[in-house]
């Protein structure tokens, strides 16, 4: 072939239009993934932006054939939908749709640009937060959850990880997965499953007793609050019966820089015994 032939060629192929094939990180056509956020033990996190309007979203994407799937209890995340569902409040993520294949469900999101509360706080040089700062931050999260125990939705699983951020930093509550509702509550009015993350969990849960689901997360608040402020955790230790035991005594410590308020608040709430337990918040 001549070379003007060859070079002819090569410049309408370089004007041609690019193909309208759909890019394999495209969502049925709906969103383009474009990174992963996070992953956890049932399911990845992304980031995508719809096709439509360009709205940044995250996307739970949930894959049924996974072995870990197989092993997730039945009803997992049917319950995250349903309390997702229910809930609509500023400072709760919200689910936007979901979206399912044979292989697969996808869970759409809010997008918080700026990560977990626990990524946040190792940000910070001094690793913790000042008592302005940390009051805005927990009044939102008590906001959030009185919204959800009014409609009967008790979250179970409040840590770092899964109170997020927005651009602005507003808090959003997430992970409803292990959430509880009205319809599993005993004839009694509690719950009996045992579930959370034990550093954070009240100590009636993992005792694997009837417990009051508001209370329980009222505890989860109280360590939420002493980690903001200190920077660490009032109970964590690798050895779960020797925490327990430090729960039970009340074995922790204030930083010296906690005001007499701060420590009187987080006092009521670190109360072991659930029965007297009292926080009108919730």
């Amino acid at each position: 072939m001549p070379t003007e032939a060859v070079a002819t060629t090569t410049a309408a192929k370089a004007a041609a239009p690019k193909s309208n094939k759909k890019s394999n990180n495209q969502l049925l056509g709906k969103y383009e993934l474009t990174k992963v956020l996070g992953r956890g033990t049932f399911a990845k996190v992304y980031h995508a932006v719809s096709l439509s309007d360009g709205t940044h979203v995250a996307i739970k994407v949930i894959d049924k054939s996974s072995p870990t799937i197989t092993a997730m209890p039945a009803d997992l995340l049917l319950r995250e939908i349903l309390a997702m569902r229910r809930l609509s409040h500023p400072h709760i993520l919200r689910l936007h749709e979901v979206l399912a294949t044979c292989s697969r469900v996808y869970l759409v999101m809010d997008y918080a640009p700026r990560g977990d509360l626990s990524q946040y706080l190792n940000s910070i040089k001094s690793g913790h937060l000042g008592e302005p700062a940390a009051r805005r931050f927990f009044l939102q999260l008590i906001s959030a959850l009185r919204y959800c125990h009014k409609r009967g939705v008790s979250h179970r699983d409040i840590k770092p990880q899964n109170l997020l951020l927005t651009q602005d930093g507003t808090l959003k509550l997430s992970d409803f997965g292990l959430s509880a509702l009205p319809e599993q509550l005993r004839p009694d009015g509690r719950l009996k499953t045992a579930c959370g993350t034990p550093a954070f969990a009240a100590p009636e849960v993992m005792r694997r007793r009837a417990y009051d689901g508001p209370k329980a997360d009222a505890w989860s608040c109280g360590v939420i609050l002493f980690n903001l402020l200190a920077g660490f955790l009032p109970f964590d230790d690798q050895n779960l019966p020797l925490m327990y035991k430090k729960i039970q005594k009340r074995e922790y410590d204030f930083p010296s820089w906690f005001s007499p308020t701060a420590r009187r608040l987080i006092s009521k709430l670190l109360d072991p015994n659930c029965d007297t337990l009292n926080f009108l918040c919730f």
